[in-house]
This record gives structure tokens, sequence and C-alpha cells, in this order.
């Protein structure tokens, strides 16, 4: 474990776990063996560590409808939600609500070998990620997402637009 991956960081809930990469990294290795790729053959597996500590993965699923395919991240960040611990009565309907997030992650190909998310993927854990996310990298230390996807797009992006809407019309 380097000594950067253990340092603790605050994102909003509590310190950041101490991340075990080789963990995460054979995590990701075991759930790619059992992604479904018989389009592309190009498995991909993810393991993250949450903010409560947990372990989550997923793996890509293809279709022969290319656009619908699921990239392993979508399976991982679904995870998340399906299987966390109770947040109340229902879905969280806020995207301030505090909730679990993603702290640190490994994503692999088929060879075990460690890979950057796509482009949708890193917009898609942006919004499930700690504010310091790290993500795994080949033959070096881990970035975090937002190295990877500098002047993402969120939801506050979502509300100065609703805001300036009111705005204008009048309604506020």
């Amino acid at each position: 474990m380097s000594d950067n991956a253990s340092a603790t960081a605050s994102t909003g809930q509590s310190p950041r776990p101490s991340v075990d990469w080789e963990l995460l990294r054979g995590e990701a290795v075991a759930v790619c063996a059992r992604a479904y790729v018989p389009y592309s053959r190009f498995p991909v597996g993810v393991a993250a560590l949450t903010t409560r500590g947990r372990v989550l993965t997923g793996c890509n699923v293809e279709n022969a409808a290319y656009g619908v395919v699921l990239c392993a991240e979508c399976g991982l960040v679904s995870s998340l939600y399906g299987t966390g611990e109770s947040r109340g009565d229902g879905p969280v309907l806020d995207h301030e609500a505090e909730r679990e997030l993603l702290v640190a992650l490994s994503c692999v190909d088929g060879n075990g070998t460690p890979i950057t998310p796509c482009g949708r993927c890193r917009q898609l854990l942006f919004e499930h990620a700690s504010p310091d996310m790290l993500i795994e990298m080949d033959g070096g230390p881990p970035l975090p997402l937002t190295d990877l996807l500098p002047h993402a797009f969120g939801a506050p992006n979502l509300g100065a637009v609703a805001t300036a809407a009111a705005t204008l019309k009048g309604d506020s």
C-alpha cells in the first residue's frame, strides 16, 4: 500500500478508509473473469472501496445492440445503491443527501492490467465519488478522478441553469 493511498482525507462523511490496492485489483480481476463480452472480447472488471469501507465490484456486459452495452463501472454504481445500507424510506432524491460514496477504484482488462475508465464512465463515477477519489494507474501512483476528468459537469451545473432560467422568468 502506498503512503499517499493510505492517507486519510475528508469526504464530508468520515476519513477515507485505508486503501489496499492489491485487494481491489484482485477483486477486479476476479469479477473481470465473469464479464459477458462475446462481441468485443475485451473483458473489464472494476472494484471500488466506499466511504463505509465496503468493496464493490462490476464487470462489463455486452449486447448485440452495441449502444446498450453496460460498462463495468455501470454495474459498480448500481451495486453501490442496490446493496447499500438503508438511507431512509426510499430512493435518493437529492444529490446533496448524505450517502455512501466511492473513494478508490481499480479497473482492469482481461490480462489484469490496470486501465483507466472511459470518458463516459469517468462522468458516471464523478457523481458517485468522494471529492478526492483515487483511480489506480498502470505503472504509476493512483490519480484523483479530478485529474482524469478536469472541469467535470455535475449537478451544480444543472442547478445553475435552473436558477438562471427562473430568474429570467421572474420566478425567484
